[in-house]
């Protein structure tokens, strides 16, 4: 047996104690969306009750309904975890209660608003840490999550809305969630939500629907949600094949331009950036450093310049492989798998038939070795 294998593969004590630790913590589900008023609670409350029905131990920790009905009417007769009353300059304030979710130890807590900062008195500052102690006793967690509130798309979300989001939840905090689901509806039904009185009380509507809530805003945040979504829905996916998969199989579009020193090189890199930028894709650039590299280093090292400037320009990453004993294939091959890459893009061989005969087709050997990947072949006068 060969013992490299991930099966066989011996494991380090820190690895071994990770698993112990990730099989005793309790599972995370987030329920993201674009704004205020999607559904996110409604959705929750929802499959709290259908995990109920199941047999499922189902309590709620916190609840932010913001007086909508619908929301409200969805709680039914859920049991209830008593908030925990702090005094804060002489008021006072109700705060999710930790210690009682951990005593009653239920199967599923609710816990709403994630990105939450906690009143100066509790024992964490924000809510995301009330979260993580309650998943490290084996409780498992359902909350609730706007993408604006993500600390990686702070500065996109100011960008589109003009306004700095100051409850920000870590992204690792939120990559650790075992699962992720996107509560979606239209930016126009969004808006009728809010212009009927289901969102904000009467006198906030006018103001929302110009600020905020505008189409515009709604659409891109709409947009950023799912992509991010679609994005963590990729890396799951290529974590779980990581190991065993010949090929990428997911929705995001990563391409591979592969370049030798000839004179179409800069020509094929602008064409798999004009790819990437349809796709909205990441793009590589990879060139096979062998022994048969020209021997004019002055113009070897020109054309690396350029291709670093290309590079840099097109927000590509450049990627020199030394090939010792494997063919230029199975180098292309390796990088693929390495990186994911959904799309190859290679110049026009100069091969002639008979070389490719004797030595073999790269586009065959590619094909063969790998799955999920396109080929494209570039001819040299396009």
């Amino acid at each position: 047996m060969e013992k490299d294998h991930p099966y066989f593969k011996r494991k380090k004590p820190e690895e071994i104690l990770e698993e112990i630790n990730q099989s005793t913590r309790g599972k995370l589900k987030l329920y993201i969306g674009a704004a205020p008023g999607v559904g996110k609670t409604y959705k929750m409350l929802q499959d709290a009750l259908d995990l109920r029905s199941e047999g499922h131990d189902v309590v709620i920790g916190l609840v932010e309904t913001h007086g909508r009905k619908e929301t409200i009417d969805q709680i039914r007769d859920l049991e209830q975890i008593p908030l925990k009353k702090l005094l804060y300059k002489e008021k006072e304030f109700f705060e999710l209660n930790v210690e009682e979710i951990v005593r009653r130890n239920p199967e599923v807590v609710i816990v709403d608003e994630l990105a939450h900062t906690n009143i100066p008195g509790s024992y964490h500052h924000k809510r995301y840490q009330d979260v993580e102690e309650i998943l490290e006793t084996g409780i498992n967690v359902l909350s609730a999550v706007n993408i604006q509130h993500l600390e990686s798309v702070n500065d996109i979300v100011q960008h589109i809305t003009g306004v700095k989001v100051r409850e920000r939840v870590p992204d690792l905090f939120v990559q650790k969630a075992n699962e992720i689901q996107l509560i979606d509806i239209t930016p126009e039904t969004l808006r009728k939500r809010l212009t009927d009185g289901k969102i904000y009380a009467t006198e906030k509507i006018e103001q929302s629907l110009s600020n905020f809530f505008s189409i515009t805003n709604l659409s891109s945040l709409r947009e950023l949600a799912l992509r991010e979504v679609a994005n963590d829905v990729d890396e799951r996916i290529e974590q779980s094949l990581e190991t065993f998969s010949n090929g990428p199989i997911g929705v995001h579009e990563k391409i591979l331009v592969c370049v030798h020193y000839g004179p179409t090189a800069e020509k094929l890199i602008r064409r798999g950036w004009r790819m990437a930028h349809r796709l909205k894709a990441d793009l590589y650039i990879l060139n096979v450093i062998s022994d048969n590299s020209p021997s004019t280093e002055p113009a070897k090292a020109q054309k690396i310049k350029e291709w670093s400037a290309l590079a840099t320009q097109f927000h590509a990453k450049l990627i020199f492989e030394e090939k010792g004993n494997r063919k230029p294939a199975k180098v292309i091959i390796d990088i693929a798998k390495q990186y994911h890459v959904t799309q190859i893009l290679l110049g026009q061989s100069a091969r002639t038939r008979w070389e490719e005969i004797r030595r073999g087709s790269i586009v065959n050997m590619i094909m063969r070795e790998t799955s999920n990947i396109d080929i494209q072949i570039v001819a040299d006068g396009r």
